[in-house]
């Protein structure tokens, strides 16, 4: 379900609770729980827009998991090769 919000979030642009619970058997409480811990992940914030609420894709906290996650792989990519040195040694 959260992933369904995130996507759903990077292709609609700012939704409300009622857009995002649209066409789904999931109540607007389970939605708004959902995003709470989208939102205390970094991933979704909300935007007051006169009464009402709206959520939006934060992609900052994406972005610098994924550059974590290309250090990680660099670093990985540098113990495999000193593996390969060692074991044709």
């Amino acid at each position: 379900m959260r992933l369904r919000l995130v996507a759903a979030l990077c292709v609609g642009g700012a939704m409300s609770i009622t857009q995002l619970t649209s066409g789904t058997n999931v109540s607007r409480q389970a939605i708004t729980k959902h995003l709470d811990v989208l939102a205390a992940a970094g991933l979704v914030r909300d935007l007051k827009v006169g009464r009402e609420r709206l959520w939006e894709f934060e992609p900052k906290s994406l972005n610098e998991a994924q550059r974590s996650l290309e250090l990680i792989a660099q670093q990985w990519d540098r113990a495999l090769a000193r593996l390969k040195v060692a074991v044709e040694k």
